[in-house]
């Protein structure tokens, strides 16, 4: 009987369905590079505000040693008020309720305005994304202090720790020509 006449041995069977799946493979990536590049757009990972609930794990879950996700402040929203929920620094003897939600690293400034007000400005260097100045503004005031993912800070993991941990799947993927989620008018001083 000759060779030629016997058809697929074992191991030509195998090398086949190997070169089989690597080229699917090849043809699989390129077919997704192809549609991802024909869209024209990129996605980055935001947080959407209305959806928070200041669970606190922002501070904890991020891969990153410091957190990518910081407090920002809608101004338009802030009442400037007297007693910021999110200012007090450790240790201030309050009896509001506010004394619960103290930023720990003290990244909230306070500056004088007039009487009553004062203007409240995010230190972002000192924030851990913790949300305790945001569940006091929340609580205690109008809801101008959220949290926001920085994308000058933020790898842009394939698939975000805080996402997976996000008790109320506040984060989620967004347009990165669209990048922030925020309340108030601060988008516009974003964008322009």
């Amino acid at each position: 009987m000759d060779k030629k006449d016997k058809g697929y041995n074992r191991r030509e069977f195998i090398n086949n369905g190997v070169r089989l799946t690597l080229g699917l493979t090849v043809l699989g990536t390129g077919v997704l590079t192809l549609a991802r590049s024909s869209t024209g757009k990129d996605y980055v990972w935001q947080i959407d505000p209305f959806k928070c609930t200041q669970c606190g794990r922002c501070a904890t879950e991020c891969v990153k040693a410091d957190s990518a996700v910081k407090c920002v402040h809608a101004y338009d929203l802030c009442g400037y008020c007297d007693l910021c929920g999110g200012y007090f620094k450790p240790g201030a003897k309050l009896q509001t309720g506010a004394e619960n939600q103290l930023c720990p690293t003290t990244a909230i400034q306070r500056r004088f305005i007039e009487e009553p007000y004062f203007e409240y400005v995010i230190d972002e260097d000192l924030c851990i994304g913790c949300a305790k100045c945001v569940k006091g503004c929340s609580s205690f005031g109008n809801g101008s202090l959220h949290l926001q993912i920085r994308h000058d800070l933020c790898l842009n993991c394939n698939q975000c720790a805080i996402a997976r941990s996000c008790p109320s799947k506040a984060i989620s993927r967004v347009p990165a020509d669209e990048p922030y989620k925020v309340k108030g008018s601060f988008i516009k001083e974003e964008e322009g």
